[in-house]
């Protein structure tokens, strides 16, 4: 195995701190990614989409489950698989308590094209909570490019809620779902951010940086306007 150099620590203090102004860089330009990505022009949805859930039909405003923002993760998940994807998989096992989300008026789902009675011995399986809806029958996963002629991908996509219009404001997939895991990677996915007031462009946010933050069990009521 190729290991790194061994040097003192006064050398190795020097290194760091190189490093750290290419990190600083990094996490600059990362905000201004992350701004860039909120001013997104948006297209309104006019497609009536239904999905199965486990209380029956619903629509893509119930999925908002009467927040603002909804975060969708295309989880790859064909009718003809007896099981999900295992990258998919992968990434749902490390999504954070979704009560920190919540807090900050966001709800996240998972959707797939496999019916219902498939995906929930899957989920009992994984041992998951997060809602997990069916698309078969819509035109869901084809028109946000989940599915394609050549099968299944996993793509994310992310809508905002203005009274009962709702819109479509961003969508990533392959390495753009990498950064993915925490309540912060979500929340900078999304028009309104982490509503925090450093953040760019000003008028959308309600408290200083992680003023909001509270252990998952102390939030009370969540967030619905």
């Amino acid at each position: 195995m190729n290991l790194p150099q061994v040097v003192s620590r006064d050398e190795w203090q020097i290194a760091r701190q190189h490093l750290l102004a290419k990190e600083k860089a990094a996490t600059r330009a990362y905000d201004a990614l992350n701004a860039e990505r909120r001013m997104l022009p948006m297209v309104e949805i006019d497609k009536p989409y239904t999905f199965e859930g486990p209380g029956g039909t619903v629509r893509l405003g119930d999925l908002f489950d009467g927040r603002r923002q909804l975060i969708v993760y295309h989880f790859m998940f064909d009718p003809s698989w007896d099981a999900g994807c295992r990258g998919c998989s992968f990434l749902v096992d490390n999504i954070g308590h979704l009560a920190h989300l919540r807090a900050r008026n966001t709800s996240l789902v998972l959707v797939s094209r496999a019916p219902l009675d498939t995906i929930e011995p899957f989920k009992q399986r994984m041992g998951w909570t997060i809602p997990w809806f069916s698309s078969l029958g819509s035109d869901f996963n084809y028109d946000f490019g989940a599915t394609t002629k050549d099968g299944e991908d996993h793509v994310l996509s992310v809508f905002l809620r203005d009274g009962d219009s709702i819109y479509h404001t961003y969508s990533t997939t392959g390495r753009g779902t990498d950064i993915t895991g925490s309540t912060y990677s979500y929340l900078d996915l999304t028009p309104l951010g982490r509503q925090e007031d450093w953040e760019q462009p000003p008028g959308r946010s309600d408290t200083t940086a992680q003023g909001w933050v509270r252990y998952h069990d102390e939030y009370g009521q969540e967030r619905t306007t």
